[in-house]
């Protein structure tokens, strides 16, 4: 079987990536005053860790053609800790009427979210031109 778009699985696995990251961003967000989570602790920021993947495509060749796709290789814990303010009539302040917040920067989280989702763009912009590619060359033999 013929592939007429080759960077269709790199596309694909690098836009399922960047949805991964922009829902991690979304739940930092979501969690950015959290003082309590069901661990007891202020919610920790979560980030994604990616990975290229080596895949071997067959060439024209017949040789093998190193390729590589982009994966998600884990979500982890920030361990930086939180700031701490004082709130002395806040549920969750110790004897000196001190919070620790969540650790979760609102700026950094939105341009992280600004770049996840152009890279999101720019994927499905390659993915969009490579399937017009395609039917312009399934087209040339009609004629």
């Amino acid at each position: 079987m013929i592939n007429f778009i080759p960077s269709l699985p790199s596309t694909t696995a690098a836009l399922d990536a960047e949805r991964t990251r922009l829902e991690v961003i979304a739940q930092n967000i979501a969690n950015s005053n959290t003082t309590r989570g069901l661990d007891g602790h202020p919610y920790q920021r979560q980030q994604v860790v990616f990975e290229t993947a080596l895949q071997c495509a067959q060439g024209k060749d017949g040789n093998a053609v190193p390729g590589s796709r982009p994966q998600v290789s884990r979500i982890q814990k920030d361990s930086r800790p939180g700031p701490t303010v004082f709130q002395p009539g806040h549920p969750d302040a110790d004897a000196n009427g001190m919070v620790q917040l969540p650790n979760v920067n609102i700026y950094s989280e939105m341009a992280d979210m600004i770049v996840a989702s152009r890279t999101y763009e720019a994927n499905v912009a390659v993915f969009k031109n490579g399937r017009a590619m395609a039917m312009q060359a399934l087209s040339i033999g009609k004629h």
